[in-house]
């Protein structure tokens, strides 16, 4: 082989670790698989908790209780009696304890069953007590991803400034690898908890990581808008693939093979990292970025962090609760347990490509207050559905409108940064993906709880109703004031006539070198 092409596999390594284009594919790829693998539980859990535990138990039980009595000591099911007092016949069914005489006749009537519980409808599972303790159980064990990611994010914030997005990226990948291994291969609840925190560590890192990366590269706000559009597409994509995929696969395969599926999967993003983000090589901003507790008293950052939390918190709760109101209520099979996620995951991968253009040009802030009201419509609208059918509409506009929450509030984070405080992104991003953990901590961990106590649809008011009171506050997005050292150049009553901003660091190619502060300089 000529030395001019065995160069070019190399040309065109080189060309892909400077191309912000390839670099947003790795990012849309790692939150792709996160969310496949969050989703793909939501169906598989509860039915596999049902089969091991409750009819597993009842199974080893069962030949105990229906084991006839001997033939000997069995008693005939109706014998006569003749009575001198009024020379009748009487029938004793079973022993002696029902009796009829009716006007000297012989009447048969048959043993009256103990008292128990009318059974379920035909094809709903039995075991109510059980179905809703189990409601707490997979309320905790979805949330304990939520709440490990919760306590790990600021401190991948801190290590993103210290070492760069490339090394975490990858950190996060091992971690994704190794929990959907353990997912695959646990029998016991305990395994899947352990598994599902594990799998909020490797979030952690690749969540915050790939967002802020995608910040540091995009400088420019529209150009960010969109790119984190795409990104968040990655991450609705992998919410509708999740829950469909795993509830088909589970129900004609087994439960261990979608989880396999998405190791191989795993494995291939690995690669991809590999070679575009070259995760050995340590790059830290050149700049301090502003410590996370400054950001956290922000009430610009705290307002955008709010709504991404509470707008995501609704289909947290709908996650533990809903496959288990519908076993109830519909007797619905296991395969429609993960369908009924399916149009909101439709509409969330619409919405957040939709409004990653739409929101810079209606004003993102108006573009969020909208999409809260919805949410909170919608979700108060799920209890009425009598059938998965019913279940169409109100999902889909859930999954609508928190894509339109979630494509303006993300490029707001950066854009409060740039505009308030220093421009270094890992410590927002931790903050964006804090607010948006604490929406699937509280969410599941309280979901089980409210509904044991009040029921499922006064959930459903419940949260509904926060988001609608929730959404006036976005308004304080529309014009948020710059510091007295920035120059905001973008103005969210003009965005059509201006589409960027001043920042304080000349935009650098990436990768980042180690001689691109001396060029940056050297500019000014």
């Amino acid at each position: 082989m000529p030395p001019a092409a065995e160069r070019v596999p190399w040309r065109w390594l080189a060309a892909g670790r400077a191309s912000r284009s390839l670099v947003l594919v790795v990012v849309f790829v790692a939150l792709l698989l996160d969310n496949m693998l969050l989703t793909v539980v939501v169906p598989i859990v509860p039915t596999f908790l049902y089969t091991t535990e409750y009819e597993g138990a009842n199974s080893s039980v069962a030949p105990a209780r229906t084991e006839p009595a001997p033939p000997a000591l069995k008693a005939p099911p109706f014998s006569s009696m003749f009575s001198y007092f009024d020379n009748t016949t009487v029938t004793v069914s079973g022993s002696t304890s029902a009796m009829e005489l009716v006007n000297g006749t012989e009447i048969s009537s048959p043993s009256q069953p103990p008292a128990t519980s009318p059974p379920p409808p035909s094809g709903c599972p039995d075991g109510e007590e059980f179905l809703a303790k189990e409601n707490i159980r997979v309320g905790l064990l979805f949330a304990s991803k939520a709440l490990v990611q919760l306590v790990v994010n600021p401190s991948v914030g801190l290590l993103t400034n210290r070492i760069g997005y490339h090394i975490p990226m990858f950190i996060g990948f091992v971690i994704m690898f190794l929990s959907t291994v353990m997912f695959a291969f646990s029998g016991t609840y305990t395994l899947l908890f352990v598994a599902r925190a594990l799998q909020g560590i490797g979030s952690s890192f690749s969540s915050v990581a790939g967002l802020g990366m995608l910040a540091s590269v995009y400088t420019d706000d529209f150009e960010r808008g969109n790119a984190m559009g795409i990104a968040l597409g990655g991450l609705a994509l992998g919410v509708l693939i999740g829950a469909p995929f795993g509830s088909v696969m589970y129900e004609f395969v087994g439960k261990s093979s979608p989880f396999l599926v998405l190791a191989f999967l795993a494995l291939l993003d690995g690669a991809l990292q590999l070679c575009i983000l070259q995760p050995s090589k340590i790059c830290p901003e050149s700049t301090k970025g502003t410590p996370v507790f400054t950001l956290l008293r922000d009430p610009y950052i705290l307002v955008a962090a709010g709504a991404l939390c509470f707008s995501n918190m609704g289909v947290a709760m709908l996650e533990p609760t809903l496959p288990i109101w519908m076993m109830q209520t519909m007797c619905s099979p296991k395969w429609q347990l993960g369908m009924a996620f399916l149009p909101a995951s439709i509409s969330y991968l619409i919405g957040t490509n939709l409004f990653g253009i739409l929101a810079n040009k209606m004003g993102r802030w108006l573009c969020s207050l909208i999409g809260m009201v919805v949410v909170g419509i919608s979700l108060l609208c799920v209890p009425l559905a009598k059938n998965i059918y019913g279940l169409i509409g109100p999902n889909g506009g859930l999954g609508f409108a928190i894509g339109m929450v979630d494509s303006a509030m993300m490029p707001i984070m950066g854009y409060l940064v740039d505009l308030r405080h220093t421009s270094v992104y890992g410590n927002v991003y931790a903050i964006a993906d804090v607010a948006f953990c604490m929406g699937f901590a509280i969410g599941p961990s309280t979901g089980g709880a409210i509904v044991r106590a009040i029921g499922f649809p006064w959930l459903m008011v419940v949260i509904g109703v926060i988001n609608i009171a929730y959404a006036p506050l976005c308004w304080c997005l529309r014009n948020p004031p710059a510091k007295e050292e920035k120059i905001a150049i973008l103005s969210q009553e003009c965005p059509l006539q201006t589409t960027s901003y001043t920042t304080q660091k000349t935009p650098r190619d990436f990768p980042l070198t180690d001689d691109s502060d001396v060029e940056a300089e050297n500019a000014e």
